[in-house]
């Protein structure tokens, strides 16, 4: 059984920086991703995709300013968050899918993901 837990949440001021990790354990997976579920809304919103092949793709907002990355000897997948701002704000969520993934071409889906994390909160707020 796979299981994945986020770490690195935390309030910052706008423009600062943060970096999530998710340590994953378990079986092999595909094409991993973090979701965020802003305060208010009940829909978690792709953030950024990776697939197996480290092929990466990202939600229009944070393209420039965020960069995951995956160490599948570590089994860590990051997040580096940079000029983050006060819309970044919410519930982090460390994601995989099944199978194999390669040359990314779009974030991932809800409906592409077989395993969540519990979640991390990050707060941009001055």
């Amino acid at each position: 059984q796979v299981q994945l837990m986020e770490s690195g949440g935390d309030s910052v001021q706008p423009g600062g920086s943060l970096r999530l990790s998710c340590a994953k354990s378990g079986p092999r997976v595909g094409a991993m991703g973090w979701f965020r579920q802003p305060p208010g809304k009940k829909e978690r919103e792709s953030v950024a995709a990776i697939g197996n092949d480290y092929s990466a793709n990202y939600r229009e907002s944070v393209k420039g300013r965020f960069t995951i990355s995956r160490d599948d000897g570590e089994n860590i997948l990051y997040l580096q968050m940079n000029n983050l701002k006060p819309e970044d704000t919410g519930t982090y969520y460390c994601a995989a899918a099944g199978g194999t993934w390669t040359r990314l071409g779009r974030v991932l889906f809800p409906s592409d993901i077989r395993y969540w994390g519990q979640g991390t909160q990050v707060t941009v707020s001055s």
